[in-house]
């Protein structure tokens, strides 16, 4: 099982984000159906934990180049329109 192998290789870091999340999905897909020794099942959990922490320092250092690129100008996202926005 692929997600086993690699999970056994809790150190190496993955080539890129999309990569990660590659990964993240076998190692669940893995977990999820069950067939996993108790010590790979560690092993893969472990992995995923290390996996997700570099997607998110990832999304982190991304989240601040975008601010410094806009200036740090960002707002969020309306997701309802104002009530000006209905009177026109």
């Amino acid at each position: 099982m692929p997600a086993a192998k690699s999970a056994r290789h809790t150190d190496a870091a993955p080539a890129s984000y999309e990569q990660a999340l590659v990964e993240l999905e076998q190692i669940v897909q893995a977990m999820e159906g069950g067939q996993l020794s108790l010590d790979d099942t560690l092993a893969a959990y472990k992995r995923g934990n290390l996996l997700l922490q570099y997607c998110r320092d990832k999304l982190q250092a991304v989240e601040q180049q975008v601010q410094v690129l806009d200036g740090e100008q960002l707002q969020p996202l309306r997701t309802e329109p104002d009530e000006e926005d209905d009177r026109v």
